[in-house]
């Protein structure tokens, strides 16, 4: 049996989707992935076989700069980051206007590279990254069963009938105050960029395949099967009653590569320490970067500190107990933190909650806002707006998280549940086919 794993030239998406396909592989199967150049290393790195698939103009190896992506696609990128300055509304109706350029790029050509890709590789069984559209048209228009692997908060789905429309947060934290106004605006924005995005695959799966119908919500299609990368327990019961078969498999935690330095940092001391990042995009926020770090010295802890795309300089005169660094073994680090602070992307968030980590949540876009509110309900987080925290908030925020400490679970422990997880979404979709 042959794997198809379909995922856009993403460090932060390619990390879940080859995770889950360790299953397949552990069950013998051949497993191929088709993506880009910038994360090749990470296929090698789970020894698996590539194809090259490119569903988009951006890359991001593990640290995304603007300066490294193609002419336009730098300038769309400063204008996110600019965008996430401004605040939550300026950078949801910066992303909704963006939307097309994001999600679906040259549809019809990538479709039918997808569609030889299929034809080349022969698999018996394709997961493809939900945000993949492009890939998903093709799997659409060639009538191809496939598991639909959702990354982010599960509302990245948006479910129609229960009001729900992409781009538009379902909720959001109490540290944001939105106007009325702003959010009917903002409401409207996504409205018709549905419209345009529909209109567009529409178009599209007719040229691919003029007899298949319609869709009447682009952003509300789905495959066979869905993965959700993210916990059940914080999915609200009344919204699992309305989802599609799928499986929430918590965390598809990834295996790291020893890093000597960062062991013996682990090993110098027992004092716990707070793990910093803002994953592979955010972390452009210098500004945000040096509250927390100013936050951290007034707290007088220890600190793990990726400070990705920003400079190391920007965040003030680094202690001499702290671990700063550009990249840092996210999972390897967890493990061992008392608190996680984060810009509350899929990865980090589920891989703290792996561990037991609590959380200090700065969401700047997109699913961030309705994923730190689950958090703080939850009572798992402290959600706070990174453009307006000051240090003595986020330091208050993170002293809070000490106090509330959880029984904590081992590396051995978190990978174990990720894969029992893994192997319950592997044995429902076996059901299915059988």
């Amino acid at each position: 049996m042959t794997l198809l794993i379909i995922s856009p030239d993403y460090a932060s998406h390619l990390y879940p989707l080859a995770s889950i396909g360790q299953v397949w592989r552990d069950h013998g199967h051949r497993v191929v992935v088709a993506t880009g150049p910038a994360t090749a290393h990470i296929v090698e790195s789970f020894g698996y076989e590539q194809v090259p698939l490119s569903l988009g103009k951006g890359s991001n190896p593990g640290t995304i700069r603007a300066e490294q992506q193609p002419r336009g696609e730098d300038d769309v990128l400063r204008g996110f980051f600019d965008a996430t300055r401004a605040g939550m509304i300026e950078t949801l109706a910066f992303q909704a206007r963006a939307r097309l350029h994001d999600l679906m790029w040259r549809p019809v050509d990538t479709a039918r590279r997808v569609l030889d890709i299929v034809a080349e590789v022969q698999p018996d069984e394709i997961v493809v990254d939900h945000l993949a559209f492009s890939a998903r048209l093709a799997l659409r228009a060639g009538g191809m069963d496939h598991i639909d692997m959702v990354l982010g908060h599960p509302t990245a789905l948006p479910l129609p009938a229960a009001g729900e429309l992409y781009g538009y947060p379902s909720t959001w934290p109490a540290a944001f105050d939105p106007s009325a106004e702003q959010l009917d605006d903002l409401r409207a924005l996504c409205a018709r960029v549905s419209v345009s995005f529909t209109d567009e695959w529409n178009r599209a799966l007719a040229e691919l395949d003029p007899t298949a119908p319609p869709a009447t919500d682009a952003f509300a299609e789905h495959g066979d099967h869905l993965v959700y990368n993210y916990p059940e327990q914080l999915v609200p019961e009344s919204r699992r009653a309305m989802l599609p078969p799928h499986t929430c498999i918590g965390s598809s935690l990834r295996p790291e590569q020893a890093d000597d330095a960062v062991q013996r940092w682990l090993d110098a001391s027992e004092t716990p320490f707070v793990y910093v990042s803002f994953g592979s995009f955010l972390s452009v926020r210098a500004d945000v970067l040096r509250t927390v770090a100013d936050a951290l010295r007034e707290l007088g802890v220890r600190a793990a500190i990726a400070h990705g795309s920003s400079d190391r300089a920007a965040l003030g005169e680094v202690p001499a107990d702290w671990l700063v660094q550009e990249f840092l073994p996210q999972v390897t680090l967890l493990e061992r933190a008392a608190v996680a602070v984060t810009h509350g992307g899929n990865n980090s968030v589920t891989e703290a909650l792996s561990f037991g980590a609590p959380l200090v949540v700065l969401p700047f876009s997109t699913d961030q806002f309705a994923g730190a509110e689950a958090l703080e309900r939850a009572g798992l987080a402290v959600a706070l707006a990174p453009n307006e925290a000051t240090a003595a908030e986020v330091r208050d925020a993170v002293a809070a998280m000490l106090e509330r400490r959880p029984a904590r679970r081992t590396l051995d422990e978190a990978l174990a549940e990720s894969r029992r997880s893994a192997e319950a979404a592997y044995a429902a979709r076996q059901r299915v086919r059988a």
